[in-house]
């Protein structure tokens, strides 16, 4: 904060609970921290509305078992820590300031092994990013062997902030706009560069970067980001995950079944063993039935996985998915039936009112589901019980909705009924970007 190259011109700090005088001393001390701040506040939302996700027996006659209290354990270790800070402080509020929804990984067992397809997943899952910093060559200045660049892809580069939750192909297109955009408002770029008015190549944008230094870190940024989308989307043809997305969301959705995964194992042998794993690990989450009818052992065999892998897979039975709110007596939540003559049931449902813009964007995270459902005050107390009722009889996310405070919405690329059709985002990049930023894609 008090170095030389802040990554904000002014910090607005927020505190949870009430500021220590010494602190507040020492930011007035200090100049050069104190001119960087824009504001100072207490919001003290440390006083929680606590909700938890509730156990439940396997059937009516099943005795409940400790680890089926493990989640109402902690929910009371939490609140029971709350309560004694709320005792040291003597501003607490009065009432509930913010909701901590507690959930464990059987919730979803899906979301950490399927592909996802926004920029920022895209980007984590197929290249080598190792927390927030990226490497890639660079044409060198002198002619020799390309040079290698480190990046930081944070909230200092204003392209990744816009496109990091966005679908992929949505992100491409941005792209794409961004630049056409860049080289047609600007009639410097267009006359330091390509004097006949084509499309700009390598050697024009070195010209605009020599002859117009101000042009330097947005060209930076666009190449970073054609690059990396270049990059993603030749190794998603190469590796062939279009089909393999399809599949996986099919087999989440109920479109698709064990008939299905056989086929595309038996036809697509060459694909790598990741994709196995995972296509197989899905398919255990989904009905861990077929451990019972052996359907696992024969897939893990056709996919001849290794043995940590099929241990993986075989594993997945231990991490035990809540049940059903259908009354049968299986601990499975989300069924399939592979009969080729019922419809198969599903652990996705499509959400209604919503349609695709983009293939491959159905499927969602069921903790999407549930923090849209409690902004809303839709969650039932039944599944996820409060270790505290509200003081005003309505939880606090709820109440903002009588409020002017916006719906809860995720940033990334939806479904929306504006769009009458899916679209393909094969060959999303043009020859105008192509030749725009050709050695990126080399």
């Amino acid at each position: 904060m008090s170095g030389g190259s802040a990554l904000y011109r002014k910090a607005f700090v927020f505190f949870s609970s009430p500021i220590a005088k010494e602190l507040v001393s020492d930011i007035k001390g200090n100049g050069s921290v104190l001119s960087r701040i824009g504001a100072l506040r207490e919001v003290k939302v440390f006083l929680i509305f606590l909700r938890y996700r509730a156990a439940k027996s396997l059937d009516a006659a099943t005795m409940t078992t400790f680890r089926d209290l493990i989640p109402t354990k902690l929910a009371a270790a939490v609140w029971n820590c709350l309560m004694k800070y709320k005792n040291t402080l003597p501003d607490f509020p009065p009432s509930e300031t913010c909701e901590l929804l507690i959930l464990d990984r059987s919730i979803d067992q899906i979301a950490p092994i399927i592909h996802e397809w926004t920029y920022d997943a895209m980007c984590r899952d197929l290249l080598n990013i190792e927390g927030n910093k990226y490497v890639y060559e660079i044409p060198s200045k002198t002619g020799g062997l390309p040079e290698k660049k480190e990046v930081l892809l944070e909230d200092h580069d204003p392209v990744w902030v816009e496109l990091r939750h966005a679908h992929i192909a949505d992100a491409s297109e941005r792209l794409h706009q961004k630049i056409s955009n860049f080289a047609s408002k600007n009639k410097a770029v267009q006359i330091h560069g390509s004097r006949d008015g084509s499309e700009l190549s390598t050697r024009d944008l070195q010209k605009v970067v020599h002859a117009l230094p101000q042009y330097s870190e947005q060209i930076e940024k666009l190449s970073l980001h054609a690059e990396i989308a270049g990059k993603i989307n030749r190794i998603i043809r190469e590796m062939g995950l279009k089909e393999v997305g399809q599949l996986e969301q099919d087999l989440v959705f109920g479109d698709a079944g064990t008939k299905e995964l056989m086929n595309f194992l038996r036809v697509k042998e060459d694909v790598s063993q990741e994709i196995k794993l995972r296509l197989s690990m899905i398919y255990a989450a989904l009905d861990p039935e077929n451990f019972e009818d052996d359907k696992i052992a024969k897939l893990v065999e056709l996919a001849r996985l290794p043995p940590d892998d099929v241990n993986a897979v075989y594993n997945m039975r231990l991490l035990e998915a809540p049940p059903s709110d259908t009354p049968k007596s299986s601990i499975l939540p989300f069924p399939l039936k592979f009969d080729v003559h019922k419809k198969k049931k599903a652990a996705r449902k499509d959400r209604p009112g919503e349609e695709m813009i983009w293939q491959l964007s159905r499927f969602y995270p069921i903790i999407e589901e549930l923090i849209e459902k409690l902004g809303k005050g839709e969650l039932p107390k039944s599944d996820y019980p409060c270790m505290n009722d509200p003081t005003h009889g309505i939880s606090y996310t709820a109440s903002l909705r009588t409020g002017e405070i916006p719906a809860p919405h995720s940033k990334r690329s939806k479904r929306s009924m504006t769009w009458a059709h899916s679209r393909n985002f094969d060959g999303l990049y043009s020859r105008y970007l192509w030749q725009f930023f050709p050695s990126c894609f080399k």
